[in-house]
């Protein structure tokens, strides 16, 4: 029944504008703007709705992941644009918050609504 709609995902935010100036400015990501929501277009072709929610709970999960080539990098670009790595006791993170064992090198950061997303090394 579903096989071919192209189907996509979507989160909410608390701040259009907040979330419009983090995606596209400070993550670099082309975003539009349409009857007050937003739209990430992701690179594959896999844009994302982002909508406002006056009562937002942010999530608990990651629910973005950027894969990276090289995580250091990104880290550091990332952290000169204002963003903060999130610690996470129970995860062995080192001095730039990047885990790197159990898997791939990944930091994890919030959009201003308090979402989890992540950058990992692809």
């Amino acid at each position: 029944m579903f096989r071919d709609t192209k189907a996509f995902s979507g989160f909410s935010v608390d701040d259009i504008e907040a979330a419009k100036a983090f995606y596209g400015d400070t993550l670099g990501i082309r975003v539009s703007e349409e009857n007050g929501m937003l739209t990430l277009h992701l690179a594959g072709d896999r844009d994302t709705l982002v909508y406002p929610k006056p009562d937002h709970t942010p999530a608990t999960f990651t629910i973005l992941n950027f894969p990276v080539d090289d995580i250091d990098e990104a880290v550091d670009q990332l952290t000169e644009r204002g963003v903060r790595f999130e610690r996470y006791p129970q995860m062995n993170q080192d001095a730039k918050g990047v885990m790197r064992e159990d898997g791939p090198p990944i930091a994890w950061f919030t959009d201003p609504a308090g979402n989890v997303l992540s950058v990992l090394q692809d």
